[in-house]
């Protein structure tokens, strides 16, 4: 994290470095569960190549991660199992090991039973 001295007011930070301050004081007691929405949202591709691999370092150290995002690409990077949320509805469970854009925007348009065939015939 770039953004001066340690006793820099946390407001004046980029809001890149914000984000990445607030993911590392939400790992350094290395938490059972981190709740990560949007990780990434607005960051540059160096920071968010950094952001991921503390989120998979967290896992791999035992951390439970639910990631909310809208990024295919960190979803199918980041996640073991995957899951939409249309119209109030959670689908079935996808894994994330040969999943692809076909399959997740069956499941992001409710067409679920269809993702899962898919995911299955794969």
């Amino acid at each position: 994290m770039r953004g001066g001295a340690p006793d820099r007011r946390t407001r004046l930070l980029s809001g890149g470095n914000m984000q990445k301050l607030i993911l590392g004081r939400n790992l350094h007691d290395e938490p059972k569960l981190l709740i990560a929405a949007q990780p990434t949202h607005r960051l540059d591709e160096g920071a968010i190549a950094a952001v991921h691999t503390r989120i998979l370092e967290a896992r791999a150290h035992g951390t439970a991660v639910l990631l909310i995002s809208e990024d295919l690409d960190e979803v199918l990077s980041l996640a073991d199992r995957i899951r939409a949320i249309v119209k109030g509805r959670l689908s079935p469970p996808l894994a994330a090991e040969g999943a692809d854009a076909k399959k997740l925007g069956l499941m992001m348009a409710g067409d679920w039973g269809l993702a899962q065939e898919e995911a299955h015939a794969s």
